[in-house]
Parts: C-alpha cells; sequence; structure tokens
C-alpha cells in the first residue's frame, strides 16, 4: 500500500494546514499526482489567494521528491495561473482567473473523451459515470463550502 503524503505549510508563521494529501498511486507519475492533488487543494479552498506557497526546498523536503521535480511542479503551476511570483514576498496562489478559450473545449473533447473511453474499458456504465461525477462534484463544493464558513 502506497504512504500517504502530506506537506506541512506553516501560514502566518503559526497555523499549520496539510498541502497536497494524497496517497501515491503506482502507474502514474509523482509529478501528475502531485499537479493533480495541488489544483484540488485550490479549487477546494485549501489555499487563499495571497497565501504562501511551499518553497520548492520544502516541498523536496516534506514530499521526499527530487528538488528538480519539485522546481518542476512549481514551474507548471505558475505557468497554469495557479501560483505567482511575488519580488520580496515569494510565491503565492494567484487569484482564480477567468479559463482560457481553449481550457474548456480542451476539457470538454480531450478529458471528457478520455473518461468514456477508460470508462467503456472497464465496463462502467454512463449511469455510473454520472453518479460519480456528481458524487464528486458535491463533495468538492462541501469541502470548498466548509473551508469558507
Amino acid at each position: 500500500m502506497a504512504p500517504s503524503l502530506a506537506v506541512p505549510l506553516l501560514m502566518c508563521h503559526s497555523i499549520c494546514v496539510s498541502l497536497l494529501g494524497f496517497k501515491a498511486q503506482p502507474g502514474q507519475s509523482i509529478f501528475d499526482q502531485l499537479i493533480f492533488a495541488a489544483e484540488k487543494a485550490f479549487l477546494s479552498g485549501e489555499f487563499s489567494p495571497g497565501q504562501a506557497f511551499p518553497s520548492v526546498r520544502t516541498l523536496a523536503t516534506e514530499l521526499k521528491i527530487h528538488p528538480n521535480t519539485a522546481q518542476k511542479i512549481v514551474h507548471h503551476l505558475i505557468a497554469e495561473r495557479w501560483l505567482e511570483v511575488r519580488p520580496g514576498t515569494g510565491t503565492v496562489v494567484a487569484e482564480r482567473r477567468a479559463p482560457r478559450a481553449g481550457d474548456r473545449k480542451r476539457l470538454l473533447k480531450e478529458d471528457v473523451e478520455r473518461l468514456i473511453v477508460e470508462a467503456k474499458k472497464v465496463g462502467v456504465s454512463l449511469q455510473e459515470v454520472v453518479q460519480a461525477l456528481s458524487a464528486g462534484w458535491a463533495e468538492l463544493d462541501s469541502i470548498a463550502a466548509g473551508r469558507r464558513r
């Protein structure tokens, strides 16, 4: 069984929160798994705009990954506009911006198509996919609503 990984993050120098809590899955790169975990954390409200993001050194040390992998993760999140670099402050969570024009098209075409193929490959029905999507959507909304309170 894969170990659960979490990065403690000091926020405002006194509050400790868990970042990127996930279980490593065999068969998928650690980079992809951590990008997904970070995006989920941003969407669920685990991080708020302007909040400091762990340094490359902290990510590498706490997740026990190579510093180059941690650097690649941070650069990817900056390129995807989840993070921004502020001189004198460091890397922080960016304000949510409107999605780029191609993002919706890619999701609705490529990613949904990939989901359909994978579901058919393992014999999952359309009804089961819709139920799973609805449950996952509701769970993420619930987590985000709980964090806003």
